[in-house]
């Protein structure tokens, strides 16, 4: 059976380290190495009760760095990355020590380099996934990777790629430096960087997620114009640009960008529902429907990397179909759409109150 070793960096941890480390079990980890960057609390102290093997490493606004520091102290067949805040549920540990207990000697010539697994990053009320996406998790010390990118740091996945199912859960409890990546991307560019498309697309991301959508609408659109960006990314940029027009009151560029991102790709239902959303705001009701069934019709393409916003696939839909139909007078169907989107979330408020809706409407 292969080693794994644990790399982490870490700064000012303290309150959520621990809770990563007990997550994570003695039983899948080798060897746990810490990379402390400028700790003032006790967050050494924490990685102290896990391992001897913790390392102070000075912080230069590089991720890439960090990681790639952390990962060279590694000494086990393969390397598995974790951020403080991560955790691991019991069920997904239990994947993971099954395929580790399963996984080919490391010198097998069929052993993988790679291992995505699934990342998840938002959750509802009642605690079940909202957005997932893989990752590289695992990686073949052998190989050699590296990671790239001063921040939203990655290392590209080669050679043999295998895909786990189970889950890491990002939980941050406390907020950090919410304008660090955004200060670093910036800094980056005055000092003469040049950002490749990924971090273009990142670059704008950050931007939008601070809601500073003009500045955001603008490098979207020059990520877009750019010939190498992922497809993905490009339908993704389409649709958050779109948003941004939203808010700055631009409703029919919004729209000509979600058709724009039809020329990167298919659409998945994340993309079906913004359609849907646009045409029931301009009151085109059988518009809105079609996009809302067609959301409905959409395969999940998880392992292709793209960011999954799980209600799309279900929920949304059935619900925006349940106003549009009640709205077109169709209260059977509404309440038909609503009835599935309840067996997707019987918890949702709102499901429970279009429920006793249609009590007084039959």
């Amino acid at each position: 059976m292969p080693t794994f070793s644990l790399c982490m960096i870490v700064k000012n941890e303290a309150a959520v380290l621990g809770r990563c480390l007990d997550s994570a079990g003695t039983a899948l980890f080798d060897e746990i190495i810490i990379a402390d960057t400028g700790s003032d609390d006790q967050t050494k102290a924490v990685a102290a009760a896990y391992t001897d093997k913790i390392y102070d490493f000075i912080w230069k606004d590089d991720f890439a760095e960090a990681r790639n520091f952390a990962f060279s102290k590694a000494t086990c067949d393969y390397i598995m990355w974790l951020d403080a805040d991560d955790v691991i549920a019991p069920k997904d540990l239990e994947q993971m020590l099954d395929f580790k207990a399963s996984m080919p000697p490391e010198n097998d010539p069929h052993a993988p380099d790679v291992v995505m697994m699934k990342y998840d990053t938002a959750f509802d009320e009642n605690d079940h996934v909202t957005f997932t996406y893989y990752r590289e998790r695992l990686i073949r010390r052998r190989g050699h990777f590296l990671w790239e990118g001063a921040v939203h740091e990655v290392i590209t996945p080669r050679g043999r790629i295998a895909f786990l199912p189970a889950a890491v859960q990002h939980r941050k409890i406390i907020s950090g430096d919410t304008m660090r990546n955004l200060r670093i991307y910036e800094s980056m560019q005055k000092n003469g960087g040049i950002l490749s498309p990924r971090h273009q697309f990142y670059y704008a991301r950050e931007l939008y997620s601070h809601q500073f959508y003009a500045r955001a609408l603008r490098q979207f659109k020059y990520f877009l114009t750019l010939k190498d960006g992922w497809s993905e990314n490009k339908i993704d940029a389409c649709r958050l640009a779109s948003d941004c027009c939203l808010h700055l009151s631009q409703k029919e560029e919004a729209l000509t960008l979600l058709f724009q991102a039809m020329r990167y790709g298919v659409p998945g239902a994340e993309l079906c529902c913004d359609l849907g959303r646009w045409f029931y705001s301009e009151n085109l009701l059988h518009q809105a429907v079609y996009w809302y069934e067609q959301a409905l019709a959409c395969p999940r393409s998880d392992t292709v990397g793209k960011f999954i916003s799980e209600d799309c696939y279900g929920y949304i839909p059935y619900m925006w179909l349940c106003v549009c139909y009640d709205a077109l007078g169709d209260h059977q169907k509404a309440f038909s759409c609503n009835e599935a989107a309840g067996k997707i979330k019987p918890y949702s408020a709102a499901y429970l109150w279009n429920k006793k809706y249609f009590d007084s409407v039959f």
